[in-house]
């Protein structure tokens, strides 16, 4: 910050000798610096520094639900290449004629889960559908859920006996094998109705121990939010994927624009915040609700 600093203020006095773009770089980029430090700041806690696992879930709609989580999936890849993040696509299961039906990302870098904490609800498109030959306007719901990755070392009891494992063989789209050998891993755990499906490698060794480590990291974030009082169960953050529960809306027709209902902001270049500029979004929730005294949060 400070570099930032001296470099905007010799830019600022050499103002007749440079262009005003120089100035307006320099100065934005100090900008940028101030706003990273300053959400930092906002973090408390341990868990806010980890990686992050996403979790995307389209609702109701058949195709339209699934083309518009494969849109939510982008955005939040392109976010994460953006922020020099490095992000692993961790379980996709792809629709029948487009779309996904389920994925799980992994996301690396300093403070993603603390970032992309309020991302978890759910995400309304309006839009004409592409798959309506009579270009009809569709609304299409999406869940997101992010919890922290958490290590190891994090002391978390898990019973074998509370578990379900089952294998199967890992398809691809049409219904292709991917191999011929059950490496898929689902796993149940039973107390909480939590399920955890991974295809991704080709081992089942592999696919099972990540699948015990997503396991892990939700039953974790599970209990985190138990001993923060904000909810008793796990299923009741989530919320139906329907209408009323909404915390973002992207509009492409009649107009575009996206509006977060939480914090009221709205930005109209809708195509802009899609291929992955969330953090006006992201700074808008975590100032108000992360500086926000506690009894009123």
């Amino acid at each position: 910050m400070k570099d930032a600093l001296e470099d905007a203020e010799l830019h600022v006095e050499l103002y007749e000798e440079t262009s005003p773009g120089e100035v307006e770089e320099s100065l934005r980029g100090l900008e940028r610096i101030i706003q990273e430090e300053e959400i930092k700041n906002l973090f408390t806690s341990e868990d806010e520094e980890r990686n992050a696992l996403l979790t995307i879930h389209p609702g109701a709609g058949g195709t339209e639900s699934q083309d518009w989580a494969q849109m939510l999936l982008r955005m939040y890849l392109r976010w994460a290449e953006q922020k020099g993040y490095r992000a692993e696509i961790l379980e996709l299961q792809e629709g029948e004629e487009a779309g996904i039906k389920r994925a799980t990302i992994r996301i690396e870098g300093p403070y993603a889960f603390g970032l992309l904490q309020g991302e978890s609800g759910v995400h309304r498109l309006i839009r004409i559908s592409p798959f309506d030959a009579n270009r009809r306007r569709h609304t299409s719901f999406t869940s997101v859920f992010v919890y922290p990755e958490v290590d190891e070392d994090v002391e978390l009891e898990i019973d074998p006996k509370e578990l379900k494992i089952e294998t199967f063989r890992a398809s691809g789209h049409g219904g292709q094998h991917v191999n011929k050998t059950e490496s898929a891993v689902r796993i149940t755990h039973i107390p909480t109705g939590i399920v955890v499906s991974i295809q991704n490698e080709r081992s089942q060794h592999k696919n099972r121990a990540l699948a015990m480590k997503i396991l892990r990291s939700r039953l974790y974030e599970l209990e985190r939010q138990r001993k923060r009082e904000k909810i008793e169960k796990l299923e009741k953050n989530k919320k139906d994927i329907s209408w009323g529960n909404q915390i973002r809306t992207y509009v492409l027709y009649p107009y575009k624009a996206v509006r977060d209902h939480r914090t009221g902001l709205e930005i109209p270049q809708a195509e802009r915040v899609l291929d992955g500029d969330l953090d006006p979004f992201i700074r808008e929730y975590l100032f108000k609700f992360k500086s926000a005294p506690s009894e009123g949060r």
